[in-house]
């Protein structure tokens, strides 16, 4: 018998081989009927249900589930689409897909709207606009239909939704409004929501207000318990306020006074929420403790969790706790049953998604797993250890100063104003894939691999050449991904076949495992610059990704700290560069896409917890170049303005941005710090596939020009292209060209 009862937040929705990425795609290129992607969407929602219900879960979410992004469904919900993609005249689904990813075509030309980090995790969430015209509105149709379809399969649900006051703080605004304009519509229409989520037959409903583990301010504190009064008022569904990622330190007694059912803590990232808890927590409500780590992927240790929850008990009855999940289990993959070349002494380290809703059934059981926390499960590293060991302050500063190293490599380099390229990729195409998995299954020889990366990287110099971009880059053929391809070159890490987790709409990333301390064991990215370098006059750049980003986008270890996990892949990539440049490479990329993602919620933490060590781990890297090897890095998918001087300390060379999507506001930013770092703020988005136009290329680096001297500004997309096609990629970068040259013109 359960000594407790239990839920989970969120399932993963992708599929656990990807159904749902592969039939939108097939949707996006007309293949593929909409009936038929609904079809597939609801498979999958069934999938899920089932094997909760089957755990033993007690309490089930429906309307985790997503096409896109959930933060992009409560915008819909609620009725906040902008005019400019309801102009465009097209049906529900494919205007909610304009939305997401832009459209271009015979209705119309408009962009998607902007892509930003879901707090700390690799997940992106659309930024919701109320526009000019915005007049808030209740639609529940989703969230009333996806109950009915989990109730047809006999399965008791509880519908989830994202609360109001995070989609009003994640939200634009538009002629200067700000939250408290839309607090009476919104009140009213969470408030029908409850009305109508009752009528359907929910004992309960879950509304996440994430955005509560922020620091809150006093007058944010007010405006959500006044929202909440309101919505409360007279409810007869049973509620949960579900928070995640941190703790409420600023909003707990607030939370925890209102006619709240239950309230969702975490247990596992919330430093503060035990002590908030025995603190006090009232009599007539639910808890639903978050003591399963739904972010990491390894084991929980049962004796620990077991400890928490009995320590609950002082300030909770035991009756009125639940345990699960410490957030939506959407950033992990599906399940260890589809890996098949580990063995069964490294996998039963590991819990997926279905493995850790198992785990909470056999926690709230009362089952043990001691002995498999016991044995010793990796060796240190003793030459790694020694590396580290040896390290010295000067090591983490690059000699000389960024001012004196500009004037070297502008005489070196000789580029002209303005100078273009692009962030590493080019089109990933089926014939790109298949040759790196037929090499993989060893239907191909090395040398056919190796000769047909050869000859796609000498074809994209040339189509470079064509276009007339000023630096090139060799297209990274021969990469998977930008993380998972470095971690197959380093000792301490391991690879899945499967474990494959959603970044946003149908993109996937499979991040690797940190198993043990890391090394380079050969160099990684040498040969193929050295090759792509003898194929052109231009100057070549090498492409790596930073330490900071590698980290972020594994899983890591849990045995030591992330500080120094980063440390000794910052070690490894300093291999790398130092070889490049012996071996030629006089511009070299590292990219720290993931700069910010394990950037404390709270700013009080961002230095003594985070950027510390992070910048100078990334100064590590590259403080052994020569004066004239010139060090880039990118950035993309996260808000960099509050952030700005510490990317400035960095000391890289030139740096670029996402920024299309985000309107180039971090201009601004740019402006306000002297920013001296030569800068490419990304004049389009590669996530959609259309094409700017010349004029509006033109117009983006005119607004660019304001903030940053010419001397300063690079021109570039805002991500690598291999998501895109050869289509829409060729005259893109044309048109890139040609407003740069147009720009060198008038300057």
């Amino acid at each position: 018998m359960s000594n407790y009862k239990t839920f989970v937040i969120g399932f993963p929705r992708i599929g656990s081989k990807r159904e749902l990425k592969f039939a939108e795609e097939k949707y996006f290129a007309g293949t593929m009927a909409a009936n038929e992607l609904k079809d597939t969407a609801q498979s999958l929602r069934a999938y899920g249900w089932k094997k909760q219900r089957d755990a033993g879960i007690d309490l089930i979410p429906s309307n985790d589930f997503s096409y896109y992004d959930n933060m992009l469904d409560t915008a819909v919900m609620l009725g906040a689409v902008p005019q400019r993609y309801k102009a465009l005249g097209l049906n529900e689904l494919d205007t909610y897909f304009a939305m997401a990813h832009g459209y271009q075509g015979t209705k119309g030309d408009v962009k998607a709207l902007p892509m930003k980090k879901w707090f700390n995790t690799n997940y992106h969430y659309i930024v919701p606009e109320l526009d000019a015209g915005a007049k808030i509105s209740l639609n529940a149709e989703k969230v009333l239909d996806e109950f009915a379809e989990a109730k047809n399969l006999g399965i008791q649900t509880v519908p989830a939704v994202i609360g109001p006051y995070t989609f009003l703080k994640f939200a634009t605004y538009a002629d200067g409004k700000k939250r408290e304009d839309y607090k009476a519509d919104i009140a009213a229409a969470y408030k029908k929501l409850l009305d109508q989520v009752y009528a359907s037959g929910a004992e309960w409903i879950s509304i996440a207000e994430p955005a509560l583990v922020f620091d809150t301010d006093a007058d944010s504190v007010k405006f959500f318990e006044a929202l909440y009064q309101e919505i409360l008022a007279a409810k007869k569904v049973k509620v949960n306020l579900q928070t995640y990622f941190g703790d409420i330190r600023d909003s707990y007694d607030t939370v925890t006074k209102l006619s709240f059912d239950g309230i969702g803590l975490d247990f596992v990232e919330g430093k503060e929420t035990l002590n908030l808890v025995k603190k006090g927590f009232p009599k007539d409500k639910v808890l639903f403790a978050g003591v399963v780590k739904g972010k990491n992927i390894w084991r929980s240790e049962f004796s620990k969790v077991e400890a928490l929850l009995k320590d609950l008990e002082s300030a909770v009855s035991k009756d009125n706790i639940y345990a699960g999940t410490s957030c939506s289990l959407l950033h992990v993959p599906y399940t260890t049953a589809n890996e098949t070349k580990l063995g069964a002494d490294v996998l039963k380290h590991f819990s997926f998604a279905e493995q850790k809703i198992r785990e909470i059934a056999e926690i709230a059981a009362g089952d043990k797993n001691d002995e498999l926390f016991k044995e010793e499960r990796v060796k240190a590293d003793a030459s790694v250890q020694a590396a580290v060991k040896a390290l010295k302050p000067e090591d983490f500063v690059r000699k000389p100063d960024f001012a004196e190293r500009e004037k070297i490599q502008h005489e070196k380099f000789q580029l002209p104003l303005f100078p273009t390229t692009t962030i590493g990729s080019f089109p990933q195409t089926k014939e790109v894939r298949k040759n790196r998995a037929d090499f993989r299954k060893g239907l191909i020889t090395e040398q056919q691999y190796v000769q047909f990366n050869k000859d796609k990287i000498t074809e994209w110099i040339k189509k470079q050449e064509e276009i007339g971009l000023d630096v090139l880059v060799h297209g990274e053929f021969e990469r998977n991904d930008m993380v998972e391809y470095f971690g197959d070159h380093l000792e301490g890490y391991l690879f899945t076949e499967n474990a494959w987790v959603q970044s946003y709409g149908s993109r996937c990333v499979k991040p690797p495992v940190i198993w043990g301390d890391v090394r380079r064991k050969e160099a990684i990215t040498v040969e193929w610059s050295k090759f792509a370098q003898s194929q052109t006059k231009k100057w070549m750049k090498g492409m790596l990704t930073g330490p900071v980003t590698i980290l972020n986008w594994s899983f890591p270890r849990e045995d030591i700290p992330i500080k120094e996990q980063t440390i000794q892949i910052a070690l490894a990539i300093r291999e790398e560069v130092l070889d490049l440049e012996k071996n030629g490479i006089k511009i070299i990329q590292i990219d720290e896409a993931a700069l910010r993602e394990k950037l404390p919620l709270r700013k009080s933490d961002w230095h003594s917890e985070y950027l510390d060590w992070a910048i100078p781990d990334f100064r590590l890297v590259h403080s052994g170049v020569q004066a004239d090897t010139q060090i880039h890095t990118h950035m993309c998918y996260s808000e960099f303005n509050d952030i700005i001087k510490d990317i400035d300390d960095m000391d890289a060379d030139v740096i670029t941005f996402e920024a299309s999507r985000a309107d180039l506001k971090i201009l601004d930013a740019l402006k306000a710090a002297n920013f001296r770092t030569e800068v490419g703020p990304g004049v389009y988005d590669i996530h959609s596939a259309r094409v700017p136009s010349k004029e509006e290329i033109l117009s983006a680096l005119e607004k660019m020009l304001a903030k940053v001297p010419k001397e300063k500004l690079w021109v570039n997309p805002d991500c690598g292209l291999k998501t895109r096609g050869e289509a829409e990629t060729i005259p893109s970068l044309k048109n890139l060209v040609d407003a740069a040259r147009e720009l060198r013109a008038k300057n």
